[in-house]
């Protein structure tokens, strides 16, 4: 074994189950606890602080299941950025992982944890070193400010370890993946605060920041234009629900039966949404850290006037103003404009119709790569669905029992369902951003995936607890 795999099998990891199964109850507790400690961490504030240039980007935070300025300022960030660069290394062919057999999965997760942890240090270095969260700026140029960076930088560090471990905790004792929750989590704050808080709006003096009682402000007096974006901000909400649970109900079933047993057969369901909020995840994180990084990078050319890093900054990526708003480049390419909010306003005009387009665009592309890759790196290929078929006793009625005759079937229908999938998710995304709803479109769309793909989890370990038969059956 070389020195590499030496380090890669005694990377730190959170202990798995030593039973089978979990019970129900089991899962459910450790969901909750894990989902209760995030919350807890969000809370606490990195202390030598003084400066929070990212606090302004509350949507990203949303994407990026973090709290800027806490503990957990880096979210899952790393964690997806690792992702997304060995599904990119994989899918080009610079690295190959042999991911149908057992040490080619585990050197492949191994490879992953060890990019999420240099992921982890760097994003939060230049977090700090590029004044996105810095120690207070009067003290800069003393000994006091390099300390108070690295003390930063460490908090940041321990915050992504952290986010790291839990995702494992739900991974390997709970429902669904830590990822997904904590995204389901920050949409799920943001949407109650959205709709029910009566606190002063900063964005709107005078207006509660709760889109349900400031519409019956605006209506007692008398402002139609922000009553009609706050029924319009609630009716797109609504909607974006309705499109992501109907979305994420559809299914192409094939027939198979049990070899062993005749008469005997079942459906094997296929979900048009093949591989579910996984791409629409990637592409978010993506765009966001898009953003953050153009953010991060104007901070430190602030003063500049000439350079490459100004040049990249100014006329490439772009700049925001004090309020958050893209100037331009390419932050103002990726930044979904809300259509359905200009039309209200009569600001609608060709520029932001061209915009919508190209991010709508963007988002059903990059969402399409993404689901290609997920597929060839998880396990959800035809060969490894043809495995798992033949190991349960399964085969297509009418044909002899070969693994070749169901890897062809397969394929007339994953890859399809793969690019169709992700267009549809893409496209969802994408207009679900342009519709003006209470929160980011995407992460509305990402948590109602989220949450129906744990309450089917949810359901399915409730009825093998409560059906001993169908727990035999599951587990043989």
């Amino acid at each position: 074994m070389s020195f590499f795999d030496t380090i890669l099998t005694n990377l730190p990891e959170v202990a798995g189950p030593t039973q089978k199964r979990l019970s129900f109850k089991e899962k459910l507790k450790w969901t909750l606890i894990t989902l209760l400690f995030f919350f807890a961490l969000g809370l606490i504030p990195l202390f030598g602080l003084g400066q929070n240039a990212l606090e302004q980007f509350e949507f990203l935070s949303i994407i990026l299941g973090a709290k800027f300025g806490s503990l957990i300022s880096l979210g899952i960030g790393p964690l997806v950025t690792s992702s997304i660069v060995l599904q990119l290394l994989n899918g080009s062919g610079i690295v190959k992982f042999d991911l149908t057999s057992t040490e080619g999965k585990k050197r492949f997760q191994g490879i992953q944890k060890l990019l999420s942890f240099f992921f982890i240090l760097f994003e939060g270095t230049i977090y700090v070193l590029m004044g996105g969260l810095s120690p207070i700026p009067e003290l800069r140029g003393t000994s006091l400010f390099v300390q108070l960076q690295i003390l930063l930088i460490l908090q940041l560090f321990v915050g992504g370890v952290l986010i790291m471990f839990m995702d494992e905790i739900i991974s390997k004792w709970g429902f669904g993946s830590g990822i997904s929750l904590f995204i389901a989590a920050g949409v799920g704050e943001e949407l109650f605060v959205r709709s029910f808080s009566w606190l002063a709006s900063p964005a709107n003096p005078g207006m509660p920041a709760g889109a349900i009682p400031a519409l019956f402000v605006s209506l007692s007096q008398g402002n139609v234009q922000n009553a009609l974006l706050m029924i319009a901000s609630l009716v797109a909400t609504i909607l974006v629900f309705m499109m992501a649970v109907y979305a994420q109900a559809m299914k192409v079933e094939i027939p198979l039966s049990f070899g062993r047993i005749r008469g005997h057969g079942i459906r094997w369901p296929l979900s048009f949404m093949y591989t579910s909020n996984i791409p629409v995840i990637l592409v978010a994180a993506l765009l966001a850290n898009i953003q953050l990084w153009a953010r991060l990078l104007q901070n430190a050319v602030a003063g500049k006037t000439a350079g490459f890093l100004y040049w990249l900054s100014v006329h490439f990526l772009g700049q925001f103003t004090s309020a958050g708003s893209p100037t331009g480049g390419l932050v103002a390419v990726i930044q979904g404009q809300d259509i359905v909010g200009a039309i209200i306003k009569g600001s609608l005009n060709s520029l932001i119709i061209t915009n919508a387009l190209i991010y709508l665009l963007i988002m059903m592309v990059g969402s399409v790569i993404f689901s290609i890759f997920w597929v060839q790196t998880s396990g959800m290929d035809a060969e490894s669905q043809a495995k798992q078929m033949m190991s349960s006793g399964l085969q297509i009625p009418g044909f002899r029992r070969d693994q070749r005759v169901l890897e062809r079937l397969l394929e007339r229908y994953i890859w399809p369902l793969t690019v169709m999938g992700g267009l549809a998710v893409g496209f969802l995304a994408g207009v679900a951003d342009l519709s003006g709803a209470l929160s980011r479109g995407t992460g509305i769309l990402l948590a109602v995936m989220i949450v129906y793909k744990l309450y089917e989890e949810i359901a399915q370990q409730h009825m093998m607890d409560m059906n001993p038969m169908l727990r035999k059956f599951m587990e043989h």
